[in-house]
């Protein structure tokens, strides 16, 4: 059987990012660059005022308080016509560009108005208050490489940078073809021995969550007919995602019934818990995924292999597996030859360091038990046993798509 990283990077071989595609800026939130974004504008244009008071030269104010005549009053949006002169002052607003002449910015907590004058009752040296031109970037400056999926942040800069539309990757197309007459959707008419499916609308979830856009297509039943008519559907897609039917039983269908539709078969079987019976392949020319039908194994896999295809079509750069250092909050025994994902809670220690506690019951059917977790600790093959307290690494269970 492969380890986890050699069948990763196989997988990943086999994918280079997708063509890029022009958006108008109010679409292209979480779509990941696929070119530099460039300033087209400087920012601010000019020197500006950073707060509300007086534009004054600080060279009248060597002995305070004292008294200049206001000569102006600049609200944003507007700018002071001539040139400031000794003993003069404008009144300026936030934003507003500062008169030429002017040096420094009293705030008229610092000021009192009178007619006509103002008097200034604090001292201030050059450049207080003042924000010059380019302070936060210049036109023709990159804001942000490609690569980088785009945040509610970024596209504030970009509008900023006067960029109204942007060159993004295509989001993947993703099919994902659920299998087995044990399951029904959602909803539908349950039999005595059926169960309700969830691993098709969990991986539909995860594809959305990772920029994706997946195509649920129908369940198909325990027979090389169903499964090979569904799976043709998928042509056009950038990868087919099968769910069950991976395994080795007599009704784990996949591999035969693909083969004969021309299925080619790159690797089957990982050493990972939970996971082993996963699937790599190319059919009709798509990518094909073959995940183990048990659902958190399909959850766990699509986090190890699914995510890493979706970030590689995408082009983001970055590690296809983010691992976190944390303390073992419960002891564990040795580990036998596949490598473990352990669903566990990540707690924070008095210090602050993460703690990372296993569940107790680890079955793969347990989704609840996934669904309360954090992340999943990894243990390499073999490990020794683990007293509490032990250093260990996790693999965080967040979405990519829900931070600012």
């Amino acid at each position: 059987m492969l380890s986890v990283e050699e069948a990763l990077a196989r997988i990943l071989a086999a994918f280079a990012p997708l063509p890029a595609e022009v958006l108008p800026l109010g679409a292209a939130f979480g779509r990941v660059l696929a070119e530099p974004l460039v300033a087209r504008a400087t920012q601010p244009p000019a020197a500006v005022s950073a707060m509300d008071g007086y534009a004054v030269r600080a060279a009248d104010l060597a002995s305070v308080p004292c008294e200049l005549a206001v000569v102006g009053r600049v609200p944003a949006g507007s700018r002071h016509e001539g040139r400031l002169e000794a003993g003069q002052a404008v009144r300026i607003f936030t934003g507003a560009p500062l008169p030429e002449g002017a040096d420094a910015i009293v705030i008229q907590e610092d000021a009192e108005a009178l007619d006509g004058r103002v008097r200034v009752l604090e001292a201030v040296a050059s450049g207080t208050y003042v924000r010059p031109a380019g302070l936060d970037f210049r036109a023709g400056e990159t804001g942000l490489a490609a690569g980088r999926r785009l945040t509610a942040r970024d596209v504030g800069l970009a509008a900023a940078m006067d960029r109204p539309w942007l060159s993004v990757r295509r989001r993947p197309r993703v099919a994902i073809l659920a299998t087995g007459d044990e399951v029904v959707l959602p909803g539908e008419p349950r039999g005595p021995n059926q169960i309700v499916s969830s691993n098709g609308l969990s991986l539909s979830a995860v594809v959305s969550a990772c920029g994706g856009e997946p195509s649920l297509l129908a369940i198909a039943r325990d027979d090389a007919g169903s499964l090979q008519a569904l799976a043709a559907e998928a042509r056009g897609a950038d990868l087919l995602v099968t769910t069950g039917g991976v395994s080795v039983g007599e009704h784990d269908l996949v591999r035969q019934a693909l083969g004969e539709s021309g299925l080619e078969l790159d690797f089957w079987q990982i050493a990972m818990r939970p996971g082993k019976p996963l699937l790599f392949g190319r059919i009709a020319g798509t990518p094909l995924l073959g995940l183990p039908g048990n659902p958190v194994s399909t959850v766990v896999c699509a986090a190890l292999f699914l995510r890493p295809i979706l970030e590689r079509l995408q082009g983001l750069d970055r590690p296809p597996h983010r691992l976190l250092p944390a303390r073992l909050g419960a002891p564990l025994g040795q580990n036998d030859r596949r490598q473990d994902y352990l669903r566990a809670r990540i707690e924070r220690a008095a210090d602050g360091t993460p703690v990372a506690t296993p569940f107790g019951r680890q079955d793969s059917s347990m989704l609840a038990v996934l669904s309360r977790s954090d992340g999943l600790i990894v243990r390499a093959p073999q490990a020794p046993p683990a007293a509490a307290g032990d250093p260990v690494r996790y693999l965080p269970l967040d979405g990519d798509l829900l931070s600012l």
